[in-house]
């Protein structure tokens, strides 16, 4: 078959990877002229199947309403998307109950501990280098109350394969010593073995490289404006530039997924929701860390990347407003950065690379894979903060499913069915 896939970033070049393996004939448009131009751009750079909890934690619903138009806070709603927010908010809220949110973590660490098995197959398959570690991420904690929380998250994802080890503050900067000067203000951390990190842009447009090799057709810098539909069945779209037809047709396109899934008659319980990051320089800066951290009350991540380091983080709730706000980057720096005074005072800030995106947030946590309902039309979308985590796992799921073949792993909680 000749299946079109509509979104060049993680998401959309894996799918496109395993259906060009399964046999078909794959075209791949995206409105960016490179692939990984916007979500996949400048990520958290994690891989981690240990931070797959959905954000609607009845925690971070309450922080979410104290923090209205705070600019300075990590989980930020704009007043102006409030009225937009009405349907899926009462959605997420709903789905913040515990017996959802447990289901759902689960759901997303099936997913995650599948996907990252393919990623390891992918790296022993085809040797690509994208700065990639395998050496665990490590989840660190300001007080008693949040890490026993986590440990009990944890020891639900452990059922899915996600193994743990739970750490004294001691043990914490036993692991990473750049942590040495805040381990009195730490109450304990939780590392995580199998999880990796690796620059999400670069493995993207590589693994993009190797399937023009194999025979993927890119139209890049082109924006699909129409899904036409005939007879019941999208046979076609159309594009600032022509027209692409296929037996069938992959919305990959994250936040932008809703918009033209309305065309066919499908509508997506997915709002976008902003991300930030700050990459700068640290080589040769002894104070800067090599793990991968995840500060879960400051909500940032911080991924050392050869010799630079990104910390990204928090959510914002701001529409389809693209902009990169300084103000924001700079909140995200001085959370990440506060766990590394020496570190704060040593970095070039002049050197930033700032970085914003929408990341495709379902309401209830977990992507939507699979089947429309529209004949002829796919979804691999809805991956949240998840998308680099999630995007082999996914890829391979929606081309087995286009091929017909069995997935391999269970589908439940994962396609768009769940909402009916």
């Amino acid at each position: 078959m000749h299946i079109s896939v509509i979104g060049g970033g993680l998401v959309g070049v894996t799918t496109a990877w395993y259906l060009l393996e399964q046999g078909h004939s794959v075209t791949l448009i995206d409105r960016a002229r490179e692939l990984a131009a916007e979500a996949s751009h400048a990520n958290g750079a994690m891989l981690h199947a240990s931070h797959t909890e959905p954000w609607n934690t009845p925690r971070a619903v309450g922080q979410l309403l104290r923090w209205i138009g705070r600019e300075d806070s990590p989980l930020l709603l704009r007043p102006g998307e409030i009225p937009r927010l009405a349907r899926w908010g009462l959605g997420f809220l709903r789905y913040s109950r515990s017996p959802h949110h447990v289901r759902n973590t689960a759901v997303n660490a099936r997913l995650a501990v599948y996907s990252l098995q393919l990623m390891r197959a992918l790296e022993a398959q085809l040797d690509i280098d994208y700065t990639q570690r395998h050496a665990g991420i490590l989840k660190i904690f300001h007080s008693r109350a949040e890490l026993d929380t986590a440990v009990a998250s944890s020891e639900l994802m452990a059922d899915a394969g996600v193994r743990h080890e739970t750490l004294t503050p001691a043990e914490v900067v036993a692991r990473e010593p750049a942590l040495g000067e805040v381990e009195s203000a730490l109450s304990g951390g939780i590392f995580y073995p199998d999880d990796a990190c690796g620059d999400a842009r670069v493995f993207c447009q590589r693994l993009g490289a190797l399937a023009v090799e194999r025979g993927l057709t890119l139209r890049l810098g082109e924006t699909v404006q129409r899904l036409e539909r005939r007879d019941g069945r999208i046979r076609a779209v159309e594009t600032d530039l022509g027209r692409v037809e296929a037996d069938a047709f992959v919305l990959a396109t994250g936040a932008e997924a809703p918009r033209l899934a309305r065309q066919a008659g499908v509508r997506l319980p997915i709002r976008p929701v902003k991300g930030y990051s700050a990459t700068l320089p640290v080589a040769g800066l002894d104070s800067a860390p090599h793990l991968p951290i995840i500060d879960d009350a400051r909500k940032v991540v911080i991924t050392r990347l050869a010799d630079q380091l990104r910390i990204a983080g928090t959510a914002e709730f701001a529409g389809y407003d693209t902009r990169v706000r300084p103000q924001r980057v700079a909140t995200v720096l001085r959370q990440g950065l506060a766990n590394f005074p020496a570190l704060a005072t040593a970095v070039d800030t002049s050197r930033i690379d700032r970085w914003a995106c929408l990341r495709p947030m379902t309401m209830d946590g977990p992507p939507i894979l699979g089947e429309s309902g529209t004949a002829g039309l796919y979804l691999n979308t809805g991956a949240g903060h998840l998308g680099w985590t999630f995007a082999a796992g996914a890829g391979r799921i929606v081309a087995d499913m286009i091929s017909a073949r069995p997935p391999g792993i269970d589908l439940t909680g994962l396609t768009l069915e769940r909402y009916r």
